[in-house]
């Protein structure tokens, strides 16, 4: 993948280089270029033709190589720029023959007979397994985008309006796992994935393994990374509480030495309450090793807290 794309570039021209063996898959995938990404055109002589327009010239080339194979058509491949100030390059592919087009449109399900458009995802074009990967490929090199998994999980497909984002949804949910979302954004409607497991599904599903592979590792680093910094403020939670703890074992202790309440020590809590002085940052497991005889946890636990309800009885007059 090239150096300096985004993510969603790179897994789409690993897409362009994707080319089903089957015709029926690559009819599929034609499909779903020209509905997302397509236009047709009517001229005042009545005379139909359709064109694509793509920033990508991998997808350029891939649509041109299919119709070839499929229809054995050759398309206009016209190359601009997007205006005189940026270098950003469209390719647009066009066919103009006024026979072929209406054919070709018939084909791939954009339309009837009566040349009325067919809406949503043409359904004897989707019969299969395989066709319907390819259907889902051409869709995303049409509309797709999926955010950087550095930043966040995100895979939308943009679709022009709501019954076509649907049926776009349902062919997403066919594939076992994947629960895709509508929204609405302005004019359009989008179709999204936002959990990690499905948007690597999907890159499964579509063929894009680089990508895939690439997401996978990201997306292990972040679990690794986010583990780490759990155990870090489960641990930094801890100590604040062990030092909280021990300071206000160091107060009580304190406190009954300053108002002379000594003789309600048994040589057990005077020897932890000497101890604790001594030692106010190690924890109540240290203390008890450091006993004689050592001391569990539990048991240096429960001495503290006999030492804690006799600084609590200490009137606050008997205070200095």
């Amino acid at each position: 993948m090239a150096e300096g794309a985004s993510f969603s570039v790179k897994t789409k021209n690993e897409l362009a280089r994707v080319f089903p063996e089957k015709i029926c898959c690559k009819t599929a995938e034609l499909s779903a270029l020209v509905r997302m990404d397509g236009t047709v055109t009517i001229s005042a002589h009545q005379k139909t033709g359709f064109f694509l327009v793509t920033d990508n010239s991998g997808i350029a080339r891939k649509i041109y190589r299919m119709m070839k194979d499929v229809f054995n058509q050759d398309m206009e491949i016209t190359v601009k720029r997007k205006n005189q100030l940026r270098k950003n390059i469209l390719y647009q592919i066009q066919i103009r023959d006024d026979v072929q087009a209406p054919r070709i449109l018939e084909a791939l399900g954009i339309w009837d007979e009566k040349r009325r458009i067919i809406p949503g995802v043409p359904k004897d074009l989707v019969r299969t397994q395989c066709c319907r990967r390819s259907y889902l490929r051409g869709v995303f090199l049409g509309a797709g985008s999926v955010s950087r998994p550095e930043a966040s999980y995100h895979l939308e497909i943009t679709a022009s309006h709501h019954k076509q984002a649907q049926a776009l949804a349902g062919l997403v949910n066919r594939f076992a796992g994947m629960q895709a979302k509508i929204v609405a954004r302005k004019q359009w409607h989008v179709v999204y994935l936002k959990d990690s497991e499905q948007i690597a599904d999907f890159l499964n599903i579509v063929g894009a393994h680089q990508a895939l592979m690439e997401f996978e590792n990201i997306r292990i680093m972040k679990g690794m990374n986010n583990q780490v910094h759990r155990r870090l403020n489960c641990e930094t939670a801890n100590l604040t509480k062990t030092v909280d703890a021990s300071i206000r074992q160091v107060q009580n202790i304190r406190r009954i030495l300053d108002t002379h309440h000594t003789e309600q020590l048994t040589p057990a809590l005077a020897e932890l309450a000497e101890l604790r002085l001594q030692n106010p940052v190690l924890s109540l497991k240290e203390l008890g090793e450091m006993m004689d005889p050592p001391v569990g946890k539990s048991g240096v636990n429960h001495r503290m807290r006999k030492l804690e309800a006799l600084a609590e009885e200490i009137e606050p007059a008997e205070q200095p």
